[in-house]
This record gives structure tokens, sequence and C-alpha cells, in this order.
């Protein structure tokens, strides 16, 4: 995360999977770190940037997320600067705007699970997904308005339906859809693609998300702030 010099506004990025146990080397993002982060920040800052480049991840971790900035007091605006994919594409659903460039993507999917247990343990699993589902639907739903029905939504989950940017701006997803970026969407590994049906064949292509060697060190400049600051905090509260 990244505050404007005045503390109005700040950009968030997800670029990475959504996991409990992250690892930020990977990009990888958890609810705790992202809390962590968003709290620095503060209430102050009046627009926050969000931009999202991720396979998805853990659906309860996604939601906690959406949690937290749905209480935030700013303005919410995501930018899908590659792809969205599963519960990654919910994250934005609560933005005041949702922006994509011409070349990004938006994976729309029924939540899933790995269950293991006797008969009742496996129906009651089968009864939470759905449940989780539900809300995940609502989501969609309430920033779709009269552009997309539950019927037709309902479809679309079923099949793990990949949208274009006009798609998802069809479907009132997306509310503008700006010029190709030169960012290079999230490249899926082994373990998305035996995970999600129909992974377009350029997610499989590319690689990782490239980065200009000024940005990057710019993000490391803040990243090492951010580690200094925690760990500063970390030394007062413990003399408290």
């Amino acid at each position: 995360m990244k505050a404007s010099d005045d503390g109005k506004s700040a950009d968030i990025f997800i670029y990475g999977e959504i996991t409990k146990y992250a690892w930020e080397e990977y990009g990888e993002v958890s609810s705790i770190n992202f809390k962590n982060e968003l709290d620095q920040l503060g209430n102050d800052v009046e627009t926050i940037n969000l931009y999202i480049n991720s396979p998805g991840g853990s659906v309860f971790e996604a939601m906690a997320i959406i949690a937290m900035l749905h209480r935030h007091p700013a303005k919410i605006i995501s930018h899908i600067d590659g792809v969205a994919a599963s519960c990654a594409s919910v994250i934005p659903m609560i933005s005041d705007k949702v922006i994509m460039p011409a070349n990004s993507l938006m994976m729309i999917h029924h939540a899933m699970t790995g269950a293991w247990g006797n008969a009742a343990q496996l129906r009651k699993a089968a009864d939470d997904v759905e449940r989780i589902s539900q809300s995940m639907c609502q989501y969609y739903l309430d920033k779709a308005g009269d552009k997309l029905d539950s019927d037709t939504l309902s479809g679309m989950l079923e099949e793990d339906t990949w949208l274009t940017a006009e798609q998802a701006l069809e479907y009132g997803l997306c509310d503008e859809i700006i010029t190709a970026n030169n960012a290079v969407a999230y490249a899926f590994d082994d373990k998305w693609v035996k995970q999600y049906k129909n992974v377009p064949k350029q997610l499989m292509e590319q690689p990782q998300v490239i980065i200009p060697a000024s940005e990057m060190a710019e993000r490391q400049r803040i990243a090492e702030e951010s580690k200094a600051n925690l760990s500063y905090l970390s030394t007062i509260l413990g003399g408290m």
C-alpha cells in the first residue's frame, strides 16, 4: 500500500494469490497483512485506488478483505490490471467504480471446497459452500443492478466464465474500459489450470507480471519502510 504525499489518497495492490498463509515475497496477500497496512493508512484517506491482478484463492480471506474495505470511509476505485479471477473478482464489486483495461479479464464461478469425512460431514460441507456462493452472488448482483439477473448469473458461475472488459461492462460488473495496458496478466501455473475450467490459453503462456524497474524499486522502498515502521511500533508496544 502506498499513500499520497498529502495523505488524501492511497494505492493498494493485490498482485498474487489471496491466502491465509501469505508470503509477501511471492506477491501473496492475506487478510491479516492487508489489515495491518490498511490500519497504517488511517481513516483520513479519501480515495483508495485498488489494483488487482490475482488468480483468487481463499474465499474467507477475500471476504474479510471485502468487509474491511466496505467499512473504510474512503471512495474505492478498483483497477483490474490483468486478471481478477474467482474470489479476486468479488473484491472489486464493493467499489464505487471498477475500471478495466481493454485487455484485462474477469473470471467468475461458484465457490469451491475440498471435503473429507462421513456422509453428514460431506453434506454439511456442500451446504456451507452453497451459502458462501449465495453470498458472493449477491455482491455481483448488487454491482450489476438491472444489467444482470440471478438466472443468467447462475449459469455463468456454473461454467467458470471468463469475461472480457467489454463483457464485464455489458453485465454491469465494470464501469469503464480504458486503453489496453502493458501489464501482463497473472500467469496461471498447473495449480490454477487444474482447478479452474476454460482457462484462456494466453494465461498459461505469459510470464509473471511485468513491472518496470523504477516501479519495482519504489515498491521495494515502500515495503522496507513499512517493515521498519511495524518493527518500531512493535518495539514501543513491547515496552508498555
